[in-house]
């Protein structure tokens, strides 16, 4: 799939599922992005690799030949954003949106003039994306992420913002925005439940797809009927640790049981 057929995907709110990377490893990269993913996010914000670990990211997901590869950007500005598309990115997802204003300026920085700011130059992205700044325009998908107070407050409004796509949930900062005490904290599921509601109803409203991250292909497949088409299953480092302590306690009660110690 390219660009232009994940952004049209995307537009007709068809659910498209995507893998989280954290680590900077693009050998394991390519092999996620071979299993069938829509999507393979790059996390520039909290992952473990820097600008040449994101290109290799990029460019491995492309030589895997089924997924397109996201940025998740470490913050909106202009310059991070434009580098993250120059290097070959299908979109970014901004984080820690909370006003429309906001939602405007990353919008504008991952456009071309006269919609936006974004500066042409030689870039990797032209090998696949445009090169001519309109196409690459209508290729490009921008998320914006609510996952504060205060975005959460501006829900309504950031939705609402022309060239936008659509709105992405981090589950663990909007959990510890409608109060609770750590990103997990049961004792907040019923204000979070209100607030992923909210953030649904908004995208209904201005044509937007919903996004959010979950910790499981399960969780993800429940979230479809509530009416997110955009979500991304757990990630390349909660799996790993999980896999290697499933392991360790398989040999664990075994060789208790055996009597070693």
């Amino acid at each position: 799939m390219d660009a232009a057929e994940f952004a049209a995907k995307v537009r007709r709110h068809d659910p498209v599922i995507g893998y989280w990377i954290q680590l900077d490893s693009p050998s394991s990269t390519e092999r996620v992005a071979r299993l069938g993913y829509d999507y393979v996010g790059l996390d520039a914000q909290h992952g473990l690799f820097g600008y040449s670990g994101m290109l290799a990211a990029l460019t491995a997901i492309d030589a895997a030949g089924r997924a397109v590869g996201l940025v998740r950007v470490a913050a909106n500005d202009a310059t991070v954003i434009g580098r993250a598309l120059d290097a070959g990115a299908a979109g970014v997802i901004v984080p820690l949106i909370n006003t429309a204003e906001e939602a405007a300026a990353a919008v504008a920085a991952a456009h071309y003039p006269p919609s936006g700011i974004r500066s042409y130059g030689p870039t990797r992205s032209m090998m696949r994306i445009g090169p001519d700044p309109a196409d690459a325009d209508s290729s490009v998908v921008v998320f914006a992420m609510i996952e504060t107070a205060e975005g959460l407050a501006n829900t309504e409004a950031i939705a609402a913002t022309p060239g936008l796509d659509g709105i992405y949930i981090g589950p663990s900062d909007l959990n510890i925005a409608v109060g609770g005490a750590g990103p997990t904290d049961p004792g907040v599921a019923a204000e979070f439940d209100v607030a992923l509601a909210r953030v649904r109803r908004a995208c209904a409203a201005n044509g937007l797809a919903a996004g959010l991250h979950t910790r499981s292909g399960e969780e993800a497949a429940k979230r479809i009927p509530e009416g997110f088409t955009f979500l991304t299953v757990a990630g390349d480092m909660a799996h790993l640790e999980a896999a290697a302590a499933a392991h360790l306690a398989v040999v664990d009660r075994r060789r208790t049981a055996a009597g070693a110690p």
